[in-house]
């Protein structure tokens, strides 16, 4: 897979992915915040399936040689 998303918006997936799977831990928002796996999964992977149809890229391009 082509990685499609820069650090930033990695690093924000990761903090509002764990954010929420803690959040539905400790029971504060119920069963709704294991919905955080999804950002963590994809800032992990460095790809969003969302991103694809619409020709997104937070990640910088290298330039052509």
């Amino acid at each position: 897979m082509i990685k499609n998303m820069g650090n930033i918006d990695r690093g924000l997936r990761v903090v509002v992915g764990v954010f929420l799977i803690i959040m539905a831990v400790t029971g504060t928002i119920g069963v709704w915040g294991w919905i955080g796996l999804i950002p963590l999964a994809t800032a992990l992977v460095g790809t969003c399936p969302a991103y694809l149809p619409f020709g997104i890229k937070t990640c910088k391009t290298r330039p052509k040689e």
